[in-house]
């Protein structure tokens, strides 16, 4: 018997060798996978990719888990309800650190040159907010990115009609969120 110059004869004729038992070619992992979750996860995969979304979420996590926080600071009149509750709200996002401060003079806790540099972001509840940042701290805020959310002074610590609020207007600031 002569000895077979290609592979694919080499091949046929190990397959012949055996005789009466047939011999099937062996995919590692192929019976073990089930192909429609994989083709699921590969099209959530590609939709999250299309709208700039980081999926799973459990990635994200770890990405933000390793990235520095996002400083946010909250800013209102007397630092009672609406900053407290946005410091409240975002505190527990993970990648966002969140501190709140007040303007006036008699606020719980009113806002400070330091306040102003720790902050990555200051966002305030309402244009008179910006404008008395803008006339004591001018030049701390000049580079800094400033938000008016529009949030009148209606609302009691933590009501559920400002959280839904402030978790709309600021998280889609903060976090990108629609």
């Amino acid at each position: 018997m002569s000895h077979p110059a290609s592979r694919a004869a080499r091949r046929v004729a190990a397959r012949n060798h055996d005789g009466d038992r047939k011999v099937e070619p062996t995919y590692r992992g192929f019976e073990q996978k089930n192909w429609k979750l994989i083709f699921r996860r590969a099209n959530k995969l590609g939709r999250a990719r299309q709208i700039g979304k980081i999926w799973p979420h459990r990635e994200w996590e770890k990405l933000m888990a390793d990235a520095a926080p996002v400083k946010v600071l909250f800013v209102c009149s007397h630092n009672k309800w609406r900053s407290t509750t946005g410091e409240a709200v975002f505190s527990r996002v993970a990648g966002v650190s969140a501190r709140s401060a007040g303007t006036a003079s008699s606020a719980r806790h009113q806002i400070t040159v330091a306040d102003i540099r720790w902050a990555d972001m200051i966002l305030v509840m309402e244009d008179k907010h910006a404008a008395r940042l803008r006339a004591d701290f001018r030049q701390e805020v000049a580079y800094k990115p400033m938000h008016v959310l529009d949030i009148p002074d209606d609302y009691q610590f933590m009501d559920e009609d400002l959280v839904e609020l402030i978790r709309a207007k600021a998280g889609a600031l903060i976090c990108g969120e629609d």
